[in-house]
């Protein structure tokens, strides 16, 4: 659903606009004497990413070979032990 504004609400709060187009994909209708002027709406459908997206992306990727994960191994070994955390009885 579009939200009306006035031509000098837009003007006031024109950053704060574009960031709820581009990150909430709102749109707005901008008005002058109550009557429709304008739409700002998102340039681009927005991007959505499931879960079913990464694991057919991670399907895709190379096998890591058989050091890889001997190096990740010996690199989390030589790591120091993190401090107990004081939440912690």
């Amino acid at each position: 659903m579009d939200s009306h504004l006035t031509a000098t609400e837009a003007a006031r709060t024109f950053s704060d606009i574009l960031n709820r187009v581009r990150y909430r994909g709102e749109t707005f209708v901008v008005e002058r004497g109550g009557e429709p002027i304008c739409r700002i709406t998102p340039a681009t459908a927005p991007v959505r990413f499931t879960g079913k997206d990464l694991v057919k992306l991670l399907e895709r990727l190379p096998r890591p070979d058989d050091g890889y994960l001997d190096a990740v191994e010996a690199a989390a070994a030589e790591q120091p032990m993190l401090p107990g955390s004081p939440w912690e009885r």
